[in-house]
């Protein structure tokens, strides 16, 4: 059996004017990154912004286990199937981090015959969108200690600096430092910290910023520090926001590049979802929008949390009203959720399936209360066994879902057309009435609470003392209306990764927040979850080369 890089490897894939052209896009409208890719101009977004929008079908998931589900290679099947029935599609997706890519997770461009290519140059270096915001948040980093260093004008308490450097890797050793050391030339001595770049607030501000002039206005509103009188401290009041705007000039453009079918496809910004708001770019996704009939886009984990932050954090403040949610699950996912052991997973086992159903079950429920239609999509592996499979679909038809089977991994689009006319029978028969979950007036406990007991089922929330002062402030200093971005594991409902299935009667720990007023949320850290992740035991960077001819090997 071919890996993903040997399928991705041996593609024969069109110049990107060629997949433009499909969409009328002429090559003046492009600024080539090579002959696969290229970002979108500035004046082409401008001329599509009258056209009527397309439907927007989003891709999300149940809880994620080791057993794998296959939402990435779910959306991009789902695309390529529309386009061999005739469909006008483009799919619009988050760019890989290259944290996962060395950690354990591995890319993010698909699998099998459902991928986005180039695949190694997205999950690798791509067109420099990652460091760019890399770059960005640094420097606001580097300006805030020089301003100190410098006399301290706006009078900053160095133990009350908010803002953290950033790195796109996995590297537990930085989550917590100390800065300034050596002589009294070498700056201020402090604590600091460093999260993974797609945990930065500039990452969430590329993503849900409309233009370059929406986008420095959230720059500008970026909380860096207090000040000793506990006034806040901003990147405007740095005079930072110009400098990082211009190293964000072009990573504000989406990019375009295509399936293994030659579906086009947006890919641009991301996010994590376990403790960022894990979806593209809002620029992307509208654009798409423009572009085509039907936009395929997805979000980060579970729906629990990329779903989530989807309809309350990007569509909320994007304006956006989706049409329909694909539900991806697998056999064997819920088959783990009840308490099968990895290694037996291929095994028909419906005792197991029944206790593990509930996971879906809770995420078919979630979807359901903002009021958008659901389709339930069974990533198909060849250890399915019919009767497995048979009771799903019957689980998800009493509970108002249409069902689908899919085998895009093995068959590309034509393995995903039982799902895509699934969809688009959804869209023709049944009306989306989608609205977020909460509203705005709500104080900031309210909302977490909603999200935790709505959501996760949790029974209560409890609050540290640090998250309940933090909390206190940020009313105070007038945060209260905003969303709240929850940052948890994304292998329970719960914050404990250890609860599979549909855990109940738990409480749920809150034990930090802080705002992100240039992106427009505040951010709920619950658990155990790290903005800066660490390297497994045996990473996958062990296993990646590049050979003599420059072919990579072993990114997976």
């Amino acid at each position: 059996m071919k890996t993903d890089i040997q399928i991705a490897q041996e593609a024969v894939m069109k110049p990107i004017v060629e997949v433009a052209e499909k969409l009328q896009i002429e090559a003046d409208n492009l600024e080539l990154y090579g002959k696969y890719k290229a970002k979108l101009t500035e004046e082409y977004l401008e001329k599509i912004k009258g056209r009527p929008n397309g439907r927007l079908i989003l891709v999300t998931a149940i809880n994620p286990t080791p057993a794998g589900e296959g939402k990435t290679t779910t959306s991009v099947g789902l695309g390529q199937a529309l386009g061999k029935l005739g469909k006008r599609a483009v799919i619009a997706l988050r760019e890989p981090s290259l944290g996962p890519c060395f950690g354990v997770k591995g890319g993010a461009a698909g699998g099998g015959y459902a991928q986005v290519v180039p695949m190694e140059e997205l999950n690798l270096h791509f067109t420099g969108d990652f460091h760019a915001i890399t770059a960005a948040n640094n420097l606001l980093a580097a300006l805030l200690d020089n301003h100190i260093h410098q006399g301290n004008a706006l009078g900053i308490d160095p133990g009350q600096v908010v803002w953290k450097r950033c790195l796109d890797m996995n590297d537990r050793v930085l989550r917590n430092v100390v800065v300034g050391l050596g002589n009294k030339t070498d700056g201020t001595v402090r604590e600091d910290h460093f999260v993974i770049t797609v945990a930065s607030e500039i990452m969430a501000i590329l993503c849900l910023s409309e233009n370059m002039e929406d986008m420095k206005e959230r720059l500008g509103r970026i909380v860096v520090a207090y000040t000793y009188q506990g006034e806040v401290v901003t990147a405007a009041d740095l005079q930072a926001v110009g400098s990082m705007a211009t190293l964000l000039k072009d990573a504000l453009r989406p990019n375009l590049i295509q399936t293994l079918e030659h579906t086009p496809a947006l890919i641009h910004g991301g996010p994590f979802a376990n403790i960022a708001h894990g979806c593209n770019s809002v620029r992307a996704t509208k654009a798409a929008l423009k572009m085509a009939d039907y936009v395929v886009t997805e979000a980060g984990f579970g729906a629990d949390l990329g779903a989530e932050k989807f309809f309350d954090i990007k569509c909320r403040i994007a304006g956006l009203k989706p049409d329909a949610v694909v539900l991806v699950a697998t056999v064997r996912a819920l088959k783990y959720n009840g308490g099968v052991a990895k290694a037996e997973l291929g095994t028909e086992n419906l005792q197991a399936l029944e206790k593990g159903i509930v996971n879906l079950e809770k995420h078919i429920e979630n979807l359901q209360k903002y009021g958008v239609p659901v389709v339930v999509t069974l990533n198909s592996f060849l250890t399915d066994t019919e009767a497995e499979v048979e009771y799903i679909r019957q689980f998800c038809e009493a509970r108002g879902c249409e069902f689908a089977l899919s085998q895009v991994w093995e068959k590309g689009g034509e393995g995903g057309i039982a799902l895509a006319e699934k969809v688009l029978h959804t869209l023709e028969t049944k009306e989306s009435r989608f609205q977020p979950i909460y509203q705005d007036h709500l104080s900031l406990k309210e909302k977490i609470e909603t999200v935790a007991s709505e959501i996760y089922g949790a029974a209560k929330v409890s609050y540290g003392a640090a998250a309940t002062k933090q909390l206190e402030r940020l009313e105070k200093l007038g945060f209260g209306k905003l969303p709240v971005c929850m940052a948890k594991t994304q292998y329970s409902l719960s914050d404990d990764a250890t609860l599979l299935g549909r855990p109940e009667g738990f409480t749920l720990q809150v034990r930090e927040a802080y705002v992100s007023a240039g992106a427009g949320f505040v951010v709920v850290l619950t658990g155990a979850v790290m903005t800066m992740p660490g390297l497994p035991k045996e990473p996958a960077a062990l296993q990646i080369d590049v050979k003599e001819d420059g072919t990579i090997t072993g990114l997976f």
